[in-house]
């Protein structure tokens, strides 16, 4: 199952033997992730409508997830000495499935800032210490959709005559601030194209090097951050996003 992830562009890397444990003790839970995982799609005029954070892209994937028996849960750690309690402390994790023989701990980290990995990892860490889970999973932007961010961006303004700030605002997408405004017509004025200097702009301030991206994940743990907790990294690829705005699906028909 981890192979088609591969062959299918995903970056997938597997650490402490998380791939033996989830092909043995969670073959289930893997197969619907992937199949989750496998279908997922991102609109491109949804990122810039969302101003490149969270809205319909990535909850359409926590709600599979869900549907799934992902749920969020919060791990409650309590140390008692003779009767008294000593320190209480939470872990919460936004998507768990606990299985037989197990719990599969996953966070999705589409566009946060980078040192959120630190948390998710050290959190992974010390449940696993615990025996709360048996592995961890974070799901981030892969590099070939890093690197493939400004120049789609570009080509579906250019490809729908996107040319002015007005061109933007008629198609709803009006959260941009005034220095932002300013950049890009500071370029324009300099001789690019308005689909160039939107999406410099655009990419640079919201999927920058300092965001959550497969690079600053691979970076933290091959010097061992999370360590030795088993860990299932996958970065989602180009391929993730569309240049149409993917549709819900239709609502059943109760009197068919």
């Amino acid at each position: 199952m981890l192979a088609g992830l591969r062959a299918a562009g995903f970056d997938v890397l597997a650490l402490n033997h998380a791939e033996a444990i989830l092909v043995h003790d969670f073959p289930d839970q893997l197969g619907g992730l992937v199949a989750a995982l496998r279908t997922f799609r991102v609109g491109i005029a949804e990122v810039i409508g969302g101003g490149g954070g969270e809205s319909g892209q990535t909850r359409r994937l926590r709600h599979a997830l869900t549907d799934a028996g992902w749920h969020k849960h919060k791990f409650s750690v309590q140390t008692i000495v003779d009767g008294h309690e000593r320190a209480s402390i939470s872990h919460e994790v936004d998507h768990v499935r606990f299985a037989p023989r197990g719990g599969l701990a996953l966070e999705i980290e589409w566009n946060n800032k980078d040192p959120f990995f630190d948390r998710d990892l050290e959190n992974f860490k010390r449940l696993h210490a615990l025996s709360a889970i048996s592995l961890g999973i974070i799901v981030t932007r892969g590099r070939s959709l890093q690197e493939a961010m400004l120049p789609r961006i570009r080509h579906w303004m250019e490809a729908q005559g996107l040319a002015s700030d007005d061109d933007l605002d008629r198609l709803g997408i009006s959260e941009r601030t005034t220095a932002q405004r300013r950049a890009v017509a500071a370029q324009v004025a300099r001789g690019s194209g308005f689909a160039e200097a939107f999406a410099r702009k655009f990419v640079a301030d919201k999927f920058g090097a300092a965001s959550t991206h497969w690079a600053k994940l691979d970076e933290r743990v091959r010097r061992g951050v999370g360590n030795p907790c088993p860990l299932l990294l996958i970065g989602l690829p180009e391929g993730t996003l569309s240049d149409d705005t993917p549709q819900p699906a239709p609502e059943p028909d109760l009197f068919a």
